[in-house]
């Protein structure tokens, strides 16, 4: 968990560097932000010349997520009032899943707080590491190292993929992502593709609906 976290937070540190942010910029991306794929969805979409506000719009839907991964914490570790600004800032995939996986509310604190601090301090640190060598090194584009953050996003991505569905909401999100990515504005093919999710389950659901109505099709 914590090498690839680094290596992540590396590749952005890269990633922004190269698309023209400055260290303070990239670095407070990180501080502020914390979490990934919204970091690399927003410098992505900058680096392309893309409006600044889509680039938002699609850093924010990537990151709603985290919005449901509170709701459900915020049951399981039952914080103070006054703690809960501060804790949200943890709330990410990895800190969620350890969370889960504790059998008290105490394990649970435990386990929220040192996996939300190591992670948090490690990013930060890979993410300024990151952008100094890409500083040092110039031309971003030249190394190929432009393209080291949807590398690194892709690796950990795929082993989540475990369900038929999961994989063709993945696979429709790439075909509308590239498909439009030459028809429209930097950005907004991005918050297209995050409509491949609802379409496959209402497509899903209706199938579902048409099988309980024909007996004879679900017996087959």
């Amino acid at each position: 968990m914590g090498v690839a976290v680094g290596l992540s937070g590396f590749a952005f540190g890269v990633t922004s560097a190269g698309s023209g942010l400055t260290l303070p910029q990239t670095c407070a991306l990180s501080l502020l932000v914390f979490t990934g794929a919204s970091q690399f969805a927003l410098v992505g979409a900058l680096a392309a010349g893309g409006n600044p506000l889509t680039a938002a719009a699609g850093a924010f839907f990537l990151g709603v997520r985290n919005a449901f991964y509170g709701l459900r914490l915020s049951q399981v570790l039952g914080l103070p009032r006054a703690v809960r600004p501060f804790a949200a800032q943890w709330v990410i995939d990895e800190t969620t899943a350890v969370t889960l996986a504790q059998p008290t509310r105490r394990s649970a604190r435990i386990g929220f707080a040192v996996t939300g601090l190591s992670l948090y301090v490690l990013w930060n640190l890979t993410t300024l590491i990151g952008a100094l060598g890409a500083k040092a090194i110039g031309d971003t584009e030249a190394w190929g190292l432009d393209a080291a953050g949807p590398a690194v996003f892709l690796a950990l991505l795929a082993p989540m993929l475990k369900t038929a569905t999961e994989r063709v909401v993945a696979a429709l999100a790439v075909l509308l992502e590239l498909g439009l990515l030459p028809v429209l504005p930097s950005g907004v093919p991005v918050l297209v593709a995050a409509l491949a999710a609802p379409a496959v389950l209402c497509l899903q659901g209706r199938r579902g609906g048409a099988s309980r109505n024909n007996p004879q099709e679900e017996a087959r």
